[in-house]
C-alpha cells in the first residue's frame, strides 16, 4: 500500500499462505528509497509482540531508541551490528529511526513455531536483539543472506515461503489459529496435554519456552488485538465508543483497556488511532488496517 501522507514511501503486509499460518504472521515490508523524508517523519513505532522477527536491511539502516525514549531527534539510540537481525517477543513497544533513506523487511514468526523447528528457547531471546547467525542455526543463517541478495520486485518471499513450507508441513496443526487469542488458548492447552509433567508450574514454564512470556501476557495480546480491529471496525462505521470496545474485547472498563494499551503500544487507544492516521511513523499499524 502506499500511504496517504506520503506517497513516495511504500509500505506493505504479506500475508502467508495456509499452510504457513500456524508459523508466520506475516511479512512488512517499508520503503522510503523513492521518498525526502524530513528526520522527524524517519520514526518508526511498533508495539510490543509476542512474535519473533527476522529484520532484512537491504539499503540504509535503523537505529534503535533506548526502551521507554520519546522519539525525538536527541534521544539515544544504537545502531544495528549486522544486516540481518534476530529480535524475540518484545514485552514493550519500540521505536527506530532511519538515518536516511531505507529498504527492509520484517518476517513475523509465531515463536511457538520457531520452537519447534529449530529448538530455540524463546524465553532466553525476550526483548533481545542479535545478529540472526547468533540465534539461528546453518541453514536459516545460509536462506537469510540469499533473501539479502535477492530479486528487489519479490524481497525473497518466494525463497522464505519454499524454506519454511519444507520444514513446516511435518509441524503444522490441522487448524492453525491466525489471531492471538485463539493461538494463546491452543497454545496453553497444548502445554497443558504434554506427557511430561501437567502441574501448572511445569505448564507456564512450558509456555515461557515455548513463546517467552506467561500466559497471562499472551492472554493479554489477545485482548489488545481484539480491542484495536474493533475500533478500527466501529470508527470506520462511525460507531466508535472505546468503552464498548473494552467490554467487547474482554476488560474492565475503558481505563483497565487504556493502561493495557499504554503498555503495549505506548499510547491510550483514541491517540493511537489518530496517530494511525496522522504520523508517518505509525505505517507499521496502518498496514494491518
Amino acid at each position: 500500500m502506499t500511504c496517504p501522507l506520503h506517497p513516495a514511501t511504500r509500505s506493505a503486509l504479506w500475508l502467508p499462505p495456509l499452510a504457513l499460518a500456524g508459523c508466520v504472521r506475516g511479512a512488512m515490508l517499508r520503503d522510503t528509497t523513492g521518498a525526502q523524508l524530513a528526520p522527524a517523519q524517519r520514526f518508526n513505532h511498533y508495539p510490543a509482540t509476542p512474535l519473533c522477527t527476522l529484520t532484512w536491511w537491504f539499503e540504509g539502516t535503523g537505529e534503535t531508541l533506548e526502551p521507554g525514549a520519546a522519539a525525538t531527534l536527541s534521544s539515544p539510540r544504537s545502531a544495528p551490528t549486522a544486516r540481518v537481525l534476530f529480535t524475540g517477543p518484545q514485552t514493550r513497544p519500540t521505536v527506530t529511526w532511519n538515518p536516511g533513506p531505507a529498504r527492509g523487511m520484517m518476517l513475523l514468526l509465531m515463536p511457538d513455531a520457531l520452537h519447534r523447528l529449530v529448538g530455540l528457547d524463546v524465553s532466553q531471546w525476550t526483548d533481545q536483539t542479535a545478529p540472526a547467525d547468533e540465534a539461528l542455526p546453518p541453514d536459516w543463517q545460509a536462506m537469510s543472506l540469499q533473501v539479502l541478495s535477492a530479486d528487489r520486485g519479490t524481497h525473497g518471499l518466494p525463497l522464505i515461503e519454499a524454506f519454511l513450507t519444507a520444514r513446516w508441513a511435518p509441524l503444522r496443526d490441522a487448524t492453525p489459529s491466525r489471531r492471538y487469542r485463539d493461538w494463546a488458548e491452543a497454545l496453553a492447552l497444548r502445554a497443558a496435554t504434554t506427557p511430561t509433567g501437567r502441574s501448572l508450574r511445569q505448564i507456564e514454564r512450558r509456555v515461557r519456552t515455548w513463546a517467552g512470556q506467561p500466559l497471562r501476557e499472551l492472554r493479554g495480546f489477545g485482548r489488545a488485538e481484539h480491542a484495536f480491529f474493533d475500533g478500527l471496525a466501529a470508527a470506520d462505521a462511525g460507531t466508535l465508543r472505546w468503552s464498548e470496545v473494552a467490554i467487547d474485547a474482554g476488560y474492565f472498563d475503558q481505563s483497565h483497556m487504556n493502561r493495557a494499551s499504554r503498555r503495549i503500544t505506548g499510547f491510550a487507544p483514541e491517540e493511537l488511532r489518530r496517530r494511525i492516521a496522522e504520523d508517518e511513523g505509525f505505517w507499521a499499524y496502518r498496514v494491518w488496517q
